[in-house]
């Protein structure tokens, strides 16, 4: 991988200084067209039609079924490696077409190699990058969205104060980007603008924003001709959002313009309390199963049954999966999450783009492998098909008490429960478990029993229910104990709970003062944010209680802390800050 990093980091280099003076300028004033960008070595480089494009928007968005993001690369700011990511390869692009993705997101961040004044030169060196990374993507028979992205919210968000300022910019990149790319194959797409927001203006004065942008993004493609004279256009609702106000606003536009070719385009990141583990959003409830049906149907019924593709721009959980900190979803949780996504997707008809944000989350950029491939697998398995699922993925079995038999119900997402296997042994209905009504699994104690074996605490065993179809559901059997807390202290800048967890997991922190009021920086519920307010540290025994929740804290006033746990214990405890100083006292059960 070392080789690969190198040789990219030479090719970004692109023409010596002289040389990219003169070809910013050519950029600028329409001179260029795609082939007078240097690829690598200096030698032009011209993508070539590899893949058939449908003449129909609706059929070319369904080819690009399933994509993938480029995430915290051309996005990052200032520098492609700056968010910890190598720089991109092309032999990336030929792993994620040999995993059965068909399109690519390319996120690209222009403001850092932009002129901040007119007429808003784009450096020659970056343009060079950014298309030699698109032409390897085309070469790998991938569709590419390529995107204006966190200029967003670091200049095009003034716009409501500097109207001009902002369109000036932001036409002379989409003048520029038409200019380089205008020969490109068919299969590179144009996203306007990544999330707007425009955060100082009213809603009413937002949407006219929004709309002059796409407007003028429009015009400027398609009056410069070659290749972007059909080109699929992409552009996106406010901030991104599939709520039907927003859709409806987007709707009006694309149909002002009377072009078959264009796309709809928003991101969905779940239900926002289970999405980061906040308000009490520790299960893919119903409330989280609701929300994700209600904006798939939005998008159907607001675009798709209209005749306007959608392109899910992002998709996944905000604060998951995160491999450098403690998971804030519990794993089967997200699992669900995904199995439903992909289903809805389908019976919505909209192609789906999963957000990578590099290799603490999916694909490890080093080794191109995927950091959790069961994880992927689940993923991959809900572009074409469900899977069943259960309650949880959890049976608890207490070590301090007789063992009982301990029940789960299937979800069975229009499958059949084909067996319960615990390694190559099939266990036996009505003598291992027994099953009623199709979906409610009840492990015997006697099953149990063996399975748990010298009760050691944590996982002692790993079931799978299978299905008629789809991937076998995992069902760990942990032993456990309810945790014990201590007292502590400490301050505002470092104070841990000693907490011996016998087996549990800790999944969420509701936070309250004796008037009945919310303690901590979140004031709008009394469940708090995993790993922002609270973080468990298993390794070392704690519960890590953060700054910016200690000192939202009153001062001097004691919070009582309530501890949920995924065993369904439940444990209370007082923290206190006064000044620089912070107790913690364990609350003993009555």
């Amino acid at each position: 991988m070392k080789d690969i990093r190198r040789s990219a980091h030479h090719r970004s280099r692109g023409p010596g200084r002289l040389a990219g003076l003169l070809m910013a300028l050519l950029v600028v004033l329409g001179l260029s067209g795609s082939t007078a960008v240097a690829a690598s070595g200096g030698t032009a480089q011209q993508a070539t039609a590899t893949v058939g494009v449908p003449a129909r928007a609706m059929d070319a968005v369904a080819a690009m079924q399933p994509s993938w993001n480029l995430g915290n690369t051309l996005d990052a700011i200032p520098e492609e490696t700056s968010w910890g990511n190598p720089k991109a390869g092309r032999e990336l692009f030929k792993t994620i077409r040999a995993e059965g993705f068909r399109s690519v997101r390319i996120p690209v961040t222009w403001s850092a190699h932009q002129s901040t004044t007119a007429p808003h030169t784009i450096d020659a060196a970056y343009l060079s990058r950014v298309k030699q990374v698109v032409d390897w993507a085309l070469a790998e028979k991938l569709y590419v969205v390529l995107n204006v992205h966190h200029d967003s919210w670091q200049w095009i968000d003034d716009m409501p104060a500097d109207h001009d300022g902002v369109l000036a910019r932001f036409n002379s990149i989409w003048t520029q980007i038409s200019q380089v790319f205008r020969d490109e194959p068919r299969t590179l797409i144009f996203e306007g603008v990544n999330e707007p927001v425009f955060e100082k203006a009213t809603a009413e004065q937002k949407t006219k924003l929004l709309r002059e942008l796409n407007t003028s993004f429009h015009e400027i493609v398609r009056s410069s001709g070659g290749g972007n004279s059909d080109r699929f256009l992409m552009m996106s609702t406010e901030a991104g959002t599939p709520s039907q106000n927003l859709m409806d606003d987007l709707y009006t536009t694309i149909k002002s313009l009377n072009d078959r070719d264009l796309i709809a385009t928003v991101h969905y990141y779940s239900w926002y309390p289970f999405s980061v583990n906040i308000a009490g959003g520790t299960h893919y409830d119903d409330a989280a199963q609701n929300d994700l049906d209600d904006a798939f149907a939005r998008m159907r019924d607001t675009f798709v049954a209209r005749g306007i593709p959608v392109y899910l721009g992002e998709y996944g959980l905000l604060g998951w999966p995160d491999h450098n900190h403690p998971s804030r979803v519990e794993r089967g949780e997200a699992l669900k999450y995904y199995e439903h996504l992909g289903h809805a997707a389908r019976l919505a008809g909209v192609t789906t783009a999963l957000w990578d944000p590099g290799t603490w989350a999916y694909l490890n950029r080093e080794t191109r492998k995927w950091t959790d491939p069961a994880l992927f697998a689940w993923i991959k398995s809900s572009w074409t098909t469900r899977s069943g699922t259960a309650s949880f993925d959890k049976v608890f079995v207490p070590k301090s008490s007789p063992i009982t038999a301990k029940g789960l119900t299937l979800n069975l997402n229009g499958t059949t429960f084909r067996g319960l296997w615990h390694g190559k042994t099939k266990l036996v209905e009505g003598r291992d478990y027994t099953l009623f009504d199709t979906k409610r699994l009840t492990l015997t104690a006697r099953t149990l029993t063996r399975l748990t074996g010298d009760r050691e605490y944590g996982v002692n065993a790993t079931l799978q229910a299978r299905f008629s179809r789809g991937l076998p559901w995992q069902i760990d059997v942990v032993t456990y104990d309810p945790p014990v807390l201590s007292n502590a202290t400490g301050t505002p800048e470092s104070f841990t709970i000693p907490t011996k967890y016998q087996g549990d997991l800790l999944a969420t922190m509701e936070a309250t003062y004796a008037d009945g009021g919310n303690a901590g920086q979140t004031s709008w519920t009394p469940y708090q944010e995993f790993n922002m307010a609270f973080s468990p540290d298993y390794p070392k025994g704690t519960i890590i209680l953060t700054p910016a929740f200690l000192k939202a804290l009153r001062d001097g006033e004691a919070a009582t802390l309530t501890f949920h746990f995924y065993s369904g214990a439940t444990l209370k405890y007082k923290v206190t800050k006064s000044g620089d100083s912070v107790t913690g006292t364990a609350v003993k059960e009555s």
